[in-house]
């Protein structure tokens, strides 16, 4: 046992055996300092990574030391041993003291490490989500300090709660950075390590958005797709369920990641069925968008829709009477499907 260590340790049990015999003998001479003293020995370590265990041995020790020094002495020269039981439960109860004292300096200076660890990692975090990146030697003295193992892929989760306050209380261990402080809260779980299933199982009621996993470098445009996958849901363009998960509705995301240019298609694909009632267009609408994912299965559209084949012959007819040759365009199908996928 050598160094700062030993230094610490001996220091400490040496003042521990002096201010124990000063606590018995005349509380009022005791060292100002000596909590100071023992607090700082409970910081020293923590920083050394070490726990309680060898300080707290080494006080009991010294108070063994005094106790037996006492016993002897008072022994010898015939002191009334109720006495001495009284001062050996003064002894036990300074133990106590001194070892909470210690203590509580340990737990200040893991707290002091948790909230720069913390802080880090949100730096960190902030880093991996900035759109115009971060050099990799930057970003790997952050993981550095954070203690995180950068990943090659990444997947982000973005939070919407009622209100829109940010979920709290999440528990979802160390290898998940989280932000829940911002406007935009989320979390970035590294690939493979994180099971996506059981972060999405703690978030409770939370309504969140998992999206796609891509490389560390694009974290940002997960959380983009995410981010996008929760405002659809709220209009009622994807389901929305507690789990929004963007890889199920890739089409949705592909055709609205522009609101503009989504509703210039919706607009051409559906002109032709403006001047209908809204109870015909929507049976028409909707009688298309079967044929189109059928592949024009007459039969299997009568099926999905509980309707007799000849109606839906007689349909179709209206159809192709209003969109003219719409249908036997291949561009033309592929962007009806999309537009009344989404509908």
């Amino acid at each position: 046992m050598e160094g700062k260590f030993h230094d610490v340790l001996v220091g400490c049990t040496t003042m521990a055996i002096e201010t124990c015999f000063d606590a018995i003998c005349d509380p009022h001479s005791l060292r100002a300092d000596w909590k100071s003293v023992f607090r700082y020995g409970g910081r020293v370590e923590f920083h050394e990574g070490r726990t309680m265990d060898a300080m707290q041995a080494a006080i009991r020790i010294g108070a063994r030391v005094v106790w037996r020094r006492l016993n002897t002495v008072g022994r010898h020269m015939g002191i009334n041993p109720e006495i001495l039981f009284t001062t050996a439960e003064a002894i036990f109860a300074w133990v106590d003291e001194v070892s909470t004292t210690a203590v509580e300096g340990y737990l200040e200076a893991q707290a002091e490490a948790a909230g720069a660890t913390e802080l880090h990692r949100r730096r960190l975090l902030a880093a991996i989500l900035a759109e115009q990146g971060v050099s990799a030697p930057a970003l790997a003295d952050l993981a550095s300090a954070a203690e995180w193992d950068l990943p090659a892929r990444v997947t982000v989760i973005a939070f919407r709660q009622p209100e829109g306050e940010p979920p709290s209380g999440l528990s979802l261990g160390g290898r998940v950075l989280v932000d829940l402080d911002s406007a935009e809260p989320c979390l970035v779980a590294p690939e493979p390590d994180a099971d996506l299933d059981e972060i999405t199982r703690r978030l409770g009621g939370v309504r969140a958005a998992v999206g796609p996993t891509v490389a560390l470098a694009d974290a940002h445009r997960s959380r983009a797709r995410a981010r996008r996958a929760l405002a659809l849901a709220q209009r009622g363009l994807l389901p929305d369920d507690p789990v929004i998960r963007c890889a199920d509705h890739l089409p949705t995301l592909v055709l609205f990641a522009d609101d503009f240019l989504a509703a210039h298609l919706a607009k051409h694909v559906l002109a032709p069925f403006d001047t209908l009632p809204a109870k015909q267009r929507d049976r028409l609408v909707t009688t298309l968008r079967v044929w189109l994912e059928t592949r024009g299965g007459v039969t299997e559209v009568g099926r999905r829709l509980g309707l007799h084949p000849q109606t839906v012959r007689y349909r179709m007819n209206q159809i192709s009477e209003l969109v003219g040759d719409r249908l036997t365009d291949p561009d033309e199908r592929l962007l009806a499907e999309m537009v009344l996928r989404t509908r």
